[in-house]
């Protein structure tokens, strides 16, 4: 992978402690660990576990409506102080 695009990030030192430790035991960088957690989280394009997900949302077996009936049915919220 070409790295091309530089940014800063600012970690407490607990943070960066953690990070640091966690580069050493996995034997690789903290830009590493950093960019993994990146494509984990914000740049999964899988389209197999988006698959699973749905299939294990129909387990579930939710009531499904239309979105009239579902708002229809809704308990109105109530603020109580």
């Amino acid at each position: 992978m070409e790295l091309s695009h530089k940014t800063t990030i600012l970690f407490s030192k607990n943070q960066f402690s953690s990070l640091k430790n966690l580069a050493k035991v996995k034997k690789t960088s903290i830009g590493d660990l950093i960019r993994s957690a990146c494509e984990k989280v914000y740049a999964s394009n899988d389209r197999e576990e988006a698959v699973n997900a749905v299939l294990e949302l129909e387990k579930l077996k939710l009531p499904v409506a239309s979105v009239q009936e579902m708002k229809r049915d809704q308990v109105p919220f109530k603020e109580i102080y």
